[in-house]
């Protein structure tokens, strides 16, 4: 028969193990950023939207964008593959990219042009001396979102952002094929993926601004904004997923619909 400081013993141990995941704090979901330039954190006269968004939530935000970057790249890199294994349940993960991902293959591959295609064609290329296969835009963002989903996480896929579009003198927006492969992306996806037309909420906030004042959150070139250009893209953002209802982020969204500049559309 045990002694008692020995039945004490094991009834310590118990009681220890029953209250040991009260002794950690329950750990809030995390919004991870991939994309390009656009996106991500830069120094100098331009940054992307993405330094921006942990003002507009409540929820900490990992953004991994980065610059140069496209589905495709970001994909071989094994940059997706790192948020894959970084994300748990309930995690909600920001996908945007376009601006990189246009061009040709032939005559010289930049190991960024996506296969031409809104669905599941290839190509063959040659990238740094090697024979590859390269998969469309769509494909790129599906394998990703599906492999994200099987993980528990969330995704919203968001439509890349107009470059300058008073550039020409004129306002002209016409969303990019991206817009329409990053929305069919969505919906292949699932139930746990989303669309968000952050290009047009952007382009439509550009517009209302004016010719000068656009032309000033562009220091550089028509693609990338200045730290309060990057803040008005956020806004647009942000914009587009309230009129949504606010999608997987509803409920953390700091601002209130009427609180953010430009209309539903």
């Amino acid at each position: 028969m045990p002694s008692i400081p020995s039945i004490l013993s094991l009834l310590g141990l118990a009681t220890t193990a029953l209250s040991a995941p009260n002794a950690y704090p329950k750990r809030a979901q995390t919004v991870y950023m991939a994309g390009d330039s656009t996106m991500a954190k830069a120094s100098g006269a331009t940054t992307g939207w993405g330094v921006y968004l942990p003002y507009s939530l409540s929820l900490p935000v990992v953004n991994k964008a980065i610059g140069g970057r496209s589905a495709r790249s970001f994909t071989v890199e094994g940059r997706f593959d790192e948020i894959i294994k970084l994300v748990q349940p309930n995690d909600i993960v920001i996908i945007e990219f376009g601006h990189n991902d246009g061009g040709s293959l032939t005559p010289t591959d930049n190991g960024r042009t996506d296969c031409p295609g809104a669905g599941s064609e290839t190509c063959t290329s040659t990238y740094n001396g090697q024979t590859v296969t390269v998969l469309t835009y769509p494909a790129y963002l599906i394998n990703a979102g599906k492999a994200l989903v099987a993980k528990g996480a969330k995704v919203i896929v968001s439509s890349p952002t107009p470059n300058n579009p008073w550039e020409s003198g004129t306002f002209t927006y016409s969303p990019s094929r991206f817009t329409t492969y990053s929305k069919s992306a969505a919906q292949q996806i699932g139930s746990s993926a989303m669309f968000v037309d952050h290009g047009q909420y952007t382009a439509n906030i550009f517009k209302t601004m004016g010719k000068a004042k656009t032309d000033a959150l562009f220091p550089s070139d028509h693609t990338h904004t200045s730290p309060a250009g990057a803040d008005v893209v956020n806004k647009a953002f942000v914009k587009a997923l309230l009129c949504g209802g606010g999608g997987f982020l509803k409920g953390f969204v700091k601002n209130a619909t009427e609180g953010v500049e430009g209309v539903c559309v």
